[in-house]
């Protein structure tokens, strides 16, 4: 079996942590190096640099670094609709706004809003939704390299609107005063937040650690559906620094983990393509 370098991100609700805090690696005789990363660029970047032979990360910054001659492939889905927009309590909700987008918007004019780095699924959506709507010059969007610096810069009032993963959005409603505004079912429907990617050489050369590391990865994302309870426990041990509430809070603002692809994307996909 190949020893894997397998970066990830901060994200919690990633099967990387399941593996993480149990054995099931250890026991599918598989060696793992994780390496941490701030977002799915500079993951892209460590696959150019042959620093990691897999990664978890979402799939615009993929899609940029095979458009760049990067040899890699998706291999596994992991989380559908992770993308949401947070703001602090003085701004109206989307429901409250009736839907509209324009309405909604419109109180954003001349703000900026937080966001991931550049490249990111979470700066592909939310610059789509703002230049869709017609308000690119009136609406910035500052991205932060690392994402567990917006909440700071929620709490010291540099910033009043952020767009983001399930785990930010917990953090700033504990933390901010702060909101989900649109929950990510609205923000982009059936949307593949991040899958797992893979190098060509280890899909060729290594197929046999490859196949047992996706299979454990689709058997977290199942223990996250089935045992919800467990794997907020779990991850709470594992990364020590949030408490079980917070990791059942994550999962039920975004619930959808799976290790394929929403059967609605792939059909609004191929109708798209058509």
């Amino acid at each position: 079996m190949k020893r894997l370098r397998i970066g990830h991100l901060s994200t919690m609700y990633h099967s990387s942590f399941i593996l993480m805090g149990t054995d099931w690696l250890e026991k599918a005789g598989i060696e793992v190096e994780w390496i941490l990363f701030g977002g799915g660029p500079a993951i892209v970047n460590a696959f150019e640099n042959d620093e990691i032979d897999i990664g978890y990360i979402g799939l615009p910054p993929a899609m940029i670094g095979i458009d760049r001659g990067l040899q890699i492939k998706c291999v596994a889905g992991g989380h559908v609709e992770g993308t949401m927009m947070i703001a602090i309590s003085e701004f109206l909700t989307f429901d409250e706004c009736k839907n509209d987008s324009t309405l909604f918007l419109n109180q954003f004019k001349g703000l900026t809003i937080a966001c991931p780095p550049a490249g990111s699924i979470h700066d592909v959506i939310i610059r789509k939704y703002i230049k869709e709507e017609g308000h690119e010059n009136d609406i910035d969007v500052l991205n932060y390299e690392w994402a567990d610096m917006i909440p700071e810069a929620i709490a010291d009032g540099d910033i009043k609107v952020a767009v983001g993963t399930p785990s930010l959005a917990v953090v700033v409603k504990r933390y901010c005063d702060a909101k989900i505004v649109i929950p990510p079912e609205k923000l982009w429907p059936d949307n593949p937040s991040y899958g797992i990617v893979s190098t060509c050489d280890i899909i060729e050369n290594s197929p046999e650690s490859l196949l047992k590391f996706i299979e454990l990865h689709d058997k977290a994302s199942e223990f996250i559906h089935e045992h919800t309870g467990e794997a907020a426990k779990l991850i709470a041990r594992t990364i020590k620094i949030i408490d079980e509430d917070f990791v059942r809070d994550m999962y039920e603002v975004s619930p959808k983990y799976s290790a394929g692809i929403s059967e609605n994307y792939i059909l609004t996909s191929a109708f798209l393509s058509a």
